[in-house]
C-alpha cells in the first residue's frame, strides 16, 4: 500500500471544498454558527472540515470506505492484521481491550502499574485481576517497569490464565522485554494485551526499544497524540487475529465509542500514520538527538540527576530499557519536590513540564520540540540551580508505590456495592470501592475491591499534603468511599 496517501484527509478537504449545503449536524453549518471569538482565534476552515457521518467521509461505526482505508494503511505500517482509530483516547481502548477479550468471573494475570482505565474495563466486564508482585530493589529513584523473571514467574505460577495485560513503556519510559514476555505467555496459551500508551513511535526508529507489534503482542493500544502527530484524544488499536476475535473486539468498540466521532481527530490520526511512514526515522531522530543532549547538559547541572538508558539497563539487570525521549529529572539533590520545581518553571520561567512527582519533573521531547525548546529548558534549570543547589539533599520519597493489598472482593463487585464515605485516616481494614490515583499518571494505589492498610493511608496522606493531585477521594482529599458493612465492625 502507498503509505503517502491520506484517504480520510483527503476526502474531508474534497467535502470541504465542494460547498454542498448542509442540512445535517454540527449545528455550526461549517462554522457559520459558530462565535465570532472561536472563529477569528483558530481560523475559519477547521470547521469546514468538523464533519458527520456522511457517504462521501464513510462511517467509524461501521467503516466501508476511507476510513476503512485509512485503518488499513495504519495496520499494514504497524504489522497488526487489523487497526482501530479511537476517538476517546488510549483510555477507551484499555477498556475495549478488556472487555473484548474477558467474560465475567475470568481471571486476568496483570501487572499493577496499569492505567486506572484497565481497571475500569475491569468494573464493566467483571473479571478477576490477578496482580503480578513487583519488585522495587533496585538504584532508581523512580519505578522501573516489571522485570522479565517477575513476569515468567507469574506465567508460570497462573498457566492456567488465558489473558496476560502489560503497560509498556510507563509514564517514564521505561519498558518491558515484550519479545521474551510474549514469547513465554504464548507457549502457555495466553494472549498478550498491551498499554502502550506513552510508545506509539516506538515502531518508527531502530534506536528505540521495540514496539509491541514487532514484538508479536497480540493487542496493543497507543496514544497517538502524546508522542507523535495525532490530536488531543486520538489514539489507535492494533491487533493480531491469531488469539484475538475481531468480530467481538469491533463490536464492543461500537458500543464504547461515540456514534458522533470527530472528523478532526480521525483525520490527524490518518496524517499522523503518514508522517511517521515517510518521515518516521528522521523526525524521531532528531528528537533523540535533543533530548540527549538535554539529559547530558542537566546532568552537569548541580544538584540533579536525570537517569540515562545504560543506568536503566544496569539498573534492572538488563530486563528494562528506556525511551530516551522522556527526561526523568530526579531533583532531591535540591532538597525541594518536582511539585515546586514544576510550579516555578511555569510561573517564572514559562515552561510546562508533563508532569512532576514527589522527587522529580518529567519532560517529554517530541517530533514538535526544537534546540530552542531545550535550551531554555536547560537555561531555566541552571537559573534554579543557583538557589538550590546548596540545600540539603533529601532521601528519596517513591513517588509511586505498588501495595499488595489484599483483594477481597472483584473491582465490579466493590463498585456496585453499598458504599459510604469515612475520613481517610479511619478507613484502616475497610474495602474501597472507586479507584484511588495521583494523577498523572493515573496508576492506582487502590483498587475497588482491595482492603485498605496502614501503609496505604499513610502514602495517600503523604503524596495529599505535598501537592499531588489526588483522584479518587473527596474534593478535600480527607474522605474516601469504602464498601459498607465490610471492615467496619457493624
Amino acid at each position: 500500500m502507498d503509505q503517502s496517501k491520506t484517504p480520510l484527509f483527503d476526502a474531508m478537504v474534497s467535502l470541504a471544498e465542494s460547498r454542498k449545503v448542509s442540512f445535517h449536524t454540527p449545528g455550526h453549518k461549517s462554522g457559520k454558527g459558530i462565535s465570532t471569538r472561536f472563529r477569528k482565534f483558530v481560523g475559519p476552515r477547521v470547521f469546514s472540515i468538523d464533519l458527520t457521518c456522511l457517504d462521501e467521509v464513510d462511517s467509524l461505526q461501521k467503516p466501508r470506505g476511507v476510513i476503512k482505508e485509512s485503518q488499513e494503511l495504519a495496520a499494514e505500517i504497524y504489522g497488526a492484521d487489523q487497526s482501530y482509530f479511537l476517538v476517546n483516547g488510549t483510555s477507551g481502548g484499555n477498556q475495549a481491550m478488556v472487555v473484548a477479550s474477558l467474560n465475567p468471573g475470568e481471571p486476568v494475570l496483570v501487572t499493577r502499574n496499569v492505567h486506572k482505565s484497565v481497571i475500569s474495563g475491569m468494573i464493566m466486564t467483571g473479571c478477576q485481576p490477578v496482580f503480578i508482585p513487583f519488585r522495587t530493589e533496585h538504584g532508581a529513584s523512580f519505578p522501573l517497569n516489571y522485570g522479565t523473571r517477575d513476569i515468567l514467574d507469574s506465567i508460570d505460577r497462573h498457566s492456567e490464565i488465558r489473558t496476560l495485560y502489560l503497560t509498556s513503556p510507563n509514564y517514564y519510559g521505561v519498558t518491558i522485554d515484550l519479545v521474551r514476555v510474549a514469547e513465554a505467555a504464548h507457549a502457555k496459551g495466553m494472549r498478550v494485551l498491551l498499554d502502550e500508551a506513552h510508545g506509539p513511535h516506538l515502531h518508527f526508529h531502530p534506536e528505540l526499544p521495540s514496539s509491541g507489534m514487532a514484538a508479536g503482542i497480540d493487542l496493543a493500544v497507543q496514544s497517538t497524540h502524546k508522542i507523535i502527530g495525532g490530536m488531543t484524544q486520538a489514539s489507535m488499536l492494533h491487533a493480531r487475529k491469531e488469539r484475538i476475535d475481531l468480530d467481538r473486539l469491533s463490536t464492543v468498540l461500537r458500543y464504547l465509542q461515540t456514534t458522533s466521532p470527530s472528523y478532526i481527530l480521525m483525520a490527524s490520526l490518518d496524517l499522523a500514520r503518514m508522517q511517521m511512514a515517510t518521515e518516521g526515522v528522521k523526525l524521531l531522530g532528531r528528537a533523540l538527538e535533543l533530548a540527549r543532549w538535554a539529559r547530558m547538559k542537566i546532568r552537569e547541572i548541580p544538584g540533579l540527576r536525570c537517569a540515562n538508558r545504560t543506568e536503566i539497563q544496569a539498573m534492572s539487570g538488563g530486563e528494562n530499557d528506556l525511551d530516551e525521549t522522556k527526561l526523568t529529572i530526579d531533583v532531591r539533590g535540591w532538597g525541594v519536590s518536582g511539585y515546586q520545581v514544576s510550579q516555578r518553571l511555569n510561573l517564572e520561567f514559562g515552561i510546562q513540564v508533563e508532569m512532576a512527582d514527589i522527587d522529580h519533573v518529567l519532560v517529554i521531547v517530541s517530533i514538535g520540540d526544537h534546540r530552542g525548546d531545550l535550551e531554555r529548558l536547560v537555561n531555566a534549570l541552571v537559573a534554579l540551580s543557583r538557589e538550590n543547589h546548596r540545600q540539603a539533599s533529601r532521601s528519596p520519597v517513591p513517588s509511586m508505590v505498588f501495595f499488595d493489598n489484599l483483594l477481597r472482593m472483584t473491582p465490579r463487585e466493590a463498585f456496585f456495592a453499598q458504599h459510604e464515605t469515612v475520613p481517610l485516616e479511619d478507613s484502616t481494614g475497610r474495602i474501597a470501592s472507586d479507584i484511588v490515583t495521583v494523577y498523572p499518571p493515573g496508576v492506582p494505589l487502590l483498587v475497588p475491591g482491595e482492603e485498605i492498610t496502614a501503609p496505604v493511608i499513610d502514602t495517600l496522606c503523604r503524596f495529599r499534603d505535598s501537592g499531588a493531585t489526588m483522584d479518587g477521594l473527596d474534593m478535600t482529599n480527607r474522605f474516601i468511599q469504602v464498601v459498607k458493612d465490610h471492615g467496619s465492625g457493624k
